[in-house]
């Protein structure tokens, strides 16, 4: 079994030699994602894509708690209607993959396929809003698109990405406001309570923030490497683009006004955070709330009289507990306690003939290896209270690493010298000049993650100019 188990392992890079093999490693290895014939494009394999399910229906949950409905948009965007609104169209330009020919026939207007689709959103408002009555209009679409990234990598950058879009119109700008803010806090409350990843909120600088928008607020996670990871964002609009593609109601006072416009987002990427915030040199450690098997169970000897019935009945008894997994597969223990642990599955079962003997089995978490016999008749109670205790665990290791990886500076000096000898978050105050941001990514190679609403004054002047500064940003470097 030893053997076994050695074996698997060796199979993954540690991450301390290599961070960004050990991940595509776990990628491949815990069967989330392959390749396709086409560079850039990934095939999200079934376990891949039960993590997403998860996320998608604890999301989707959220959203029409809210009063959020779902809908499809087309996945072209003729040309000129991408072109209406200048600063979406410069922004995602590079990005954007064309469809010229339909069939035989070369198409009269090129055909984007969606890089983001405010546009049609755009369109489909103009045609169908009529009067305040019809306000607010709460949308949210699941779907995949596509960017040509000119370098990929799994869940983090791929020319195809599964995600969702929320887009919603509103008679004022408070309420817009309030919807940003809204979705960016359940975004973050997603990310805490059932990813167990710790994140910042705040506002990205004009240099970063969405092609278009208004204001952009972020949700910024660290993972175990020290990089910063995108993990949601939240956008508003204004009226700009109720403007651009005349987008207009009749208001209470019978004139014809603009509405104001909220985008908002998340996307597999996700799957990519939990991997780099909680994964170990052994694979995946999921949290359990996305978790597709939340217990294992292993039966051990399961040619021995009475154990693998007892198994069986143990996952239907438990079926009402958690999502559980019996493995009566015939191979080694050992072996199918490595893959289930290279998966992440959050708990295992081990149940044997001596186990039976004493009415019991064992109990194993994934995150420390931890070991309990519980009784049998117990185990109702014990696996809520085990996945609630790892949950936990998992959200206050991430914390420990960010919180140990974050590092206040007044001067450049300063900046440069935490540079050279520390991976993290690096807070100093900013003026606000863009070519001070720019400096900073030009000399320290770190880009603004965020304004944090939680402030702190560091200091009276910016490290870059030596100009007043009121406003603390976060710096780190990105995936």
């Amino acid at each position: 079994m030893a053997k076994d188990k050695k074996k698997l392992v060796e199979a993954i890079t540690a991450q301390e030699v290599d961070f960004a093999q050990w991940y595509t490693d776990i990628c491949k290895k815990a069967e989330l994602v392959e390749y396709s014939s086409v560079k850039g494009f990934t095939v999200l394999r079934p376990y891949g894509y039960a993590i997403w399910e998860n996320i998608q229906q604890d999301l989707d949950a959220r959203f029409k708690a809210t009063g959020h409905e779902n809908v499809a948009m087309p996945m072209l965007i003729p040309e000129s209607l991408l072109k209406k609104e200048g600063e979406l169209v410069n922004g995602f330009a590079p990005e954007v993959a064309w469809v010229t020919t339909g069939g035989s026939e070369p198409l009269e207007e090129r055909l984007a396929v969606r890089p983001t689709s405010e546009t049609m959103f755009c369109d489909h408002f103009a045609r169908v809003l009529q009067s305040y009555r019809d306000l607010p209009m709460l949308y949210n679409q699941w779907c995949s698109v596509v960017r040509w990234e000119k370098t990929t990598r799994p869940f983090l950058r791929t020319r195809e990405f599964w995600w969702q879009e929320g887009h919603t119109i509103h008679e004022t700008q408070a309420e817009a406001e309030a919807e940003t803010e809204q979705q960016l806090n359940c975004y973050a409350d997603f990310c805490e309570h059932d990813l167990c990843i710790p994140v910042i909120k705040g506002r990205k600088t004009d240099k970063e923030k969405f092609a278009g928008a208004e204001a952009t607020y972020t949700i910024e996670a660290m993972m175990k490497d020290g990089k910063a990871l995108q993990s949601g964002t939240s956008h508003y609009f204004g009226d700009k683009f109720s403007r651009a593609y005349d987008v207009t109601f009749t208001g209470r006072d019978n004139t014809l006004q603009y509405p104001y416009q909220t985008s908002w987002g998340c996307t597999t990427r996700l799957i990519g955070a939990i991997i780099m915030t909680h994964g170990d040199d052994d694979g995946l450690i999921l949290p359990p709330a996305i978790a597709p098997i939340q217990v294992v169970i292993v039966p051990v000897a399961a040619h021995k009289p009475g154990v693998l019935e007892k198994a069986r009945e143990l996952a239907d008894s438990l079926k009402n507990v958690a999502r559980v997994k019996l493995d009566d597969s015939d191979k080694a223990p050992g072996w199918k306690f490595s893959q289930w642990e290279m998966k992440g599955v959050p708990l295992r079962i081990e149940v044997g003939p001596r186990d039976l003997e004493q009415g019991q089995c064992v109990l194993v978490r994934r995150d420390n290896r931890e070991k309990q016999f519980v009784k049998l008749e117990d185990l109702p109670t014990a696996i809520p209270a085990a996945l609630e205790a790892l949950a936990k665990a998992l959200y206050d290791r991430a914390l420990e690493n960010r919180e140990a990886r974050t590092f206040a500076a007044t001067t450049m000096d300063e900046v440069l010298e935490l540079v050279k000898t520390k991976t993290g978050f690096i807070k100093t105050m900013w003026c606000g000049d863009v070519a001070c941001e720019e400096a900073m990514k030009e000399k320290a190679g770190l880009s603004s993650r965020c304004m944090p609403f939680a402030q702190e004054h560091l200091s009276d002047v910016c490290p870059i100019c030596g100009k007043p500064a009121k406003t603390m940003v976060v710096w780190g470097i990105a995936y």
